[in-house]
């Protein structure tokens, strides 16, 4: 049943002896079987849209490691994929998209209401999975929120400071709002097909909301993520949303009663002794352990795991990385910081 998995007690406020546990691209190229399964397909962009080999790709950390939760295996540039973009992948360098600087590169973008029908395999990975996940296991789906979207929209690829798209903010207002505005509908409507299509959660990553500062953070970041989070909840009462505004520092407080997000994710940027006195106040927290334990395993990160576990046991909290885990990960290291958590 639904309100026996860990993962969704956590979201409605449960405090549990032992949080449910899952990690952010757990399925992924530190995983021998997930290697075998993208050759298959070809490359990375044929294994997302291949609905059946993604949902094994989904599978594959649950059937190793017993994970509480099954994220989606996708990519949070399909989006802008779906909107019309350009989109391909450079080999050790990651994805390159066509660039959106201008008011004539905005009207080439299609309408939200075509989405779809670049979408739907991804719709039909969640109802595969949605029939094969183990019962007591909660199914996560996911977006890029806006402003992370769009930094890549306008840069073509990503950036270390996110400066092209501070600087098209800075010189045409106007037409970096509106990139946002159409990104903001497309995500709530994509997010609404998952929903419709087995989800259970969703998750909205803003990895470079960090970069947004003083009111821009507000206008770019809180603002987008109530506007999808409230949109949501009105087409899908009772749908548990996650916000990660990546490296917010203390923007994350306040964050989940100014977007109405179910629980906050922290990177590791911030300690967990200060998200329980800042942010768990306010509800479920999801973090946050350095994705370097994973490569490095040990004592460090037993002592580290423990550290998280005992300072967020006094609300409801999710454990998982501060940020995904990295390709040159031990996999021996995954089922450590499991073993450490459910013992802890």
């Amino acid at each position: 049943m639904a309100e026996q998995k860990k993962l969704l007690r956590a979201l409605a406020g449960e405090k549990q002896h032992v949080p449910p546990i899952w990690m952010m691209r757990q399925a992924g190229r530190y995983l021998p079987e997930y290697r075998a399964t993208r050759a298959q397909a070809g490359d990375f962009l044929s294994l997302c849209y291949n609905s059946e080999l993604a949902a094994e790709v989904t599978l594959q950390p649950i059937r190793r490691y017993g994970f509480d939760a099954a994220i989606l295996f996708a990519d949070i540039l399909l989006v802008p994929q779906a909107l019309g973009a350009d989109l391909w992948f450079v080999t050790g360098e990651g994805p390159r998209l066509s660039t959106i600087t201008t008011d004539a590169d905005f009207a080439k973008l299609g309408p939200v209401s075509d989405i779809h029908e670049t979408l739907n395999p991804i719709y039909e990975t969640l109802r595969i999975l949605k029939g094969e996940l183990p019962s007591e296991t909660a199914l996560i789906g996911f977006a890029g929120a806006p402003w992370t979207v769009a930094t890549y929209m306008i840069a073509g690829r990503g950036t270390p400071d996110q400066g092209p798209a501070h600087a098209l903010k800075a010189e045409n207002r106007p037409l970096f709002e509106a990139l946002l505005t159409r990104i903001t509908e497309a995500t709530i409507d994509y997010l609404s097909k998952q929903i419709e299509a087995g989800a259970e959660v969703v998750k909205i990553f803003d990895s470079w909301a960090g970069s947004l500062k003083g009111e821009d953070f507000q206008k770019y970041a809180l603002e987008p993520c109530r506007q999808i989070t409230t949109a949501l909840k009105e087409r899908h009462p009772g749908i548990p949303v996650i916000g990660f505004p990546r490296e917010a520092g203390d923007k994350y407080i306040g964050f989940a009663k100014a977007t109405g997000v179910d629980c906050v994710a922290v990177d590791n940027s911030v300690t967990p002794e200060w998200v329980a006195e800042h942010v768990q106040i306010d509800g479920c927290v999801q973090g946050n352990l350095a994705s370097r334990h994973m490569v490095t395993g040990g004592q460090d990160l037993i002592n580290d795991t423990r550290r998280i576990v005992n300072a967020l046991r006094g609300g409801p909290h999710i454990f998982n990385l501060g940020h995904g885990i990295t390709p040159d990960a031990d996999p021996d290291n995954v089922q450590l910081m499991i073993d450490t958590v459910r013992e802890a």
